[in-house]
């Protein structure tokens, strides 16, 4: 039998000749040129762009400066339940935290765990924590999900809002009434949808009636930080005592949540910034459509150029990159498309300048990938 150290040559040895000179064709994927100063970045998560704002900067600065009494997280998690129309709230060290966290705790093994193939892997995780059997359902597909409840029975249904690779958005209200429907538990991880989508950047679960939305704290609302949301208010003290993220994680910072504070002041103030945002993405997609390309339908400020072949995605994030606009390559486990993609996360600080040079960097490579 192999040793410990045999097997874990043997899974290197696979990643670098399969993964980096199979794939990949040889260069890594994260590899990229560096940018030029009047580069166009699309591959972060600061969509609002609101990350390096003074009032955030300010609050940070002075909470890590404050020798006596730190920030108070509950008072947050109080404005965040108001924010989002939920009676309670609880803050955790991450997105990923606050899905295995909360998975943990209200799934069991008698209980399915019914995931859209695209969900994050978080969610998973979770499932896998609470030693829930996991099932899984064709992304976006409420039909097949019925089936599934059909022959295995009630239990906890979980989705993106937004899918984060390539901005699909979940048809929510199916979804919901199908959770009802089959009496279970709904989680949708609103990560990608808060701050960005609702009247006031609430997102898009709040109207569905979720039993619980989470989010990663890292996107629109920049920090470091996961959110889970409900209305159950006896959830939180159970949370704090049995999910593993919450135990055996250190808490949030002071300074961490004065950002997270100054932050959420600004997504409820500043409705101009998603009106912003929601403009940008209506043009570009309309645009790049004309071009030919297919993203994924909807309204989501994340577009995915999908490509014929893994190579062909790394030549479209290089030629872009040689025009000056930066995307992300991205391969599984990052998403389900086999092929690759090559993401562009739009932001509210983008010109209009801006997205005529994205239009034309895209016309430009149109031709010389295999789009």
């Amino acid at each position: 039998m192999p040793s410990a150290r045999d097997r874990l040559d043997e899974r290197l040895n696979a990643f670098h000749l399969a993964r980096i000179s199979g794939t990949w064709a040889g260069p890594l994927m994260l590899a990229s040129r560096p940018p030029d100063p009047d580069a166009i970045i699309l591959t972060g998560s600061d969509c609002l762009a609101i990350a390096r704002h003074p009032r955030i900067v300010s609050a940070m600065a002075r909470a890590m400066e404050a020798a006596a009494v730190p920030e108070k997280q509950d008072r947050l998690e109080a404005e965040f339940a108001t924010f989002l129309g939920a009676s309670a709230a609880v803050l955790c060290p991450s997105g990923w935290a606050a899905n295995t966290g909360l998975m943990q705790l209200i799934a069991d093994p008698r209980l399915p765990v019914y995931l859209d193939e695209r969900a994050h892997h978080s969610l998973r995780e979770g499932a896998h924590a609470a030693r829930a059997p996991v099932v899984w359902f064709r992304h976006n597909d409420p039909d097949h999900l019925r089936g599934r409840l059909s022959r295995h029975g009630s239990g906890v249904i979980a989705v993106d809002a937004v899918y984060g690779v390539d901005g699909a958005v979940c048809p929510l209200a199916e979804v919901a009434a199908t959770a009802r429907e089959y009496e279970c538990l709904l989680v949708v991880d609103e990560s990608h949808a808060l701050g960005t989508h609702g009247p006031h950047g609430e997102g898009l679960a709040a109207r569905v009636g979720a039993d619980f939305r989470t989010a990663s704290l890292a996107k629109a609302i920049p920090g470091r930080a996961g959110l889970i949301v409900c209305d159950r208010p006896e959830f939180v003290p159970y949370f704090r005592a049995e999910a593993f993220p919450a135990v055996y994680s250190s808490p949030l910072q002071p300074h961490d949540v004065a950002g997270l504070a100054a932050a959420l002041a600004l997504v409820r103030e500043e409705d101009w910034r998603r009106t912003r945002l929601r403009e940008i993405t209506r043009r570009l997609r309309q645009e790049i459509t004309t071009l030919g390309y297919d993203p994924e339908p909807g309204h989501a400020h994340i577009l995915a150029l999908g490509a014929r072949s893994r190579t062909d995605v790394l030549l479209a994030r290089d030629l872009l990159e040689q025009r000056g606009v930066y995307g992300s390559a991205c391969f599984p486990p990052s998403g389900s498309h086999e092929r690759g993609l090559v993401r562009l996360a739009l932001h509210a600080a983008l010109s209009d300048q801006d997205v005529d040079r994205v239009v034309g960097a895209c016309r430009d490579i149109r031709t010389l990938c295999g789009f």
